[in-house]
């Protein structure tokens, strides 16, 4: 019986075999996977851990957006809430003046919605 010796070329190119075939499997600890479904991935939000604070992703934003580090697309985020819209009537106000407008009036409205 022969035995074998334990070289040192053999054990790095199993160790890089290890670690090459491992790769694939650290990577499916993210938060989506690829399936063979027509969507392309599965998202699993519980695997995701965010690292920061909703607040400090917005100052990150708004601080690339001062610097116009962003690609277009991406400027799309709103520095401010929108200004209020609309009458400031109430839907009982509206109805009212719809009840109590005169034909005349009806007339013009319509027109104006019709364009």
């Amino acid at each position: 019986m022969s035995q074998r010796h334990l070289s040192i070329s053999l054990l790095l190119a199993n160790a890089a075999a290890v670690v090459a075939l491992g790769l694939p499997g650290m990577a499916s600890a993210a938060y989506e996977h690829a399936t063979t479904t027509e969507k392309g991935v599965v998202v699993h939000p519980q695997h995701f851990i965010s690292q920061k604070t909703r607040a400090q992703v917005r100052a990150e934003t708004e601080t690339a957006l001062r610097q116009g580090l962003l690609n277009y697309g991406d400027g799309n985020y709103q520095m401010q809430a929108p200004a209020a819209m609309g009458s400031g009537k109430t839907r009982q106000e509206v109805i009212r003046e719809l009840l109590n407008e005169t034909p005349a009036q009806r007339e013009a409205r319509i027109r104006a919605m019709a364009g």
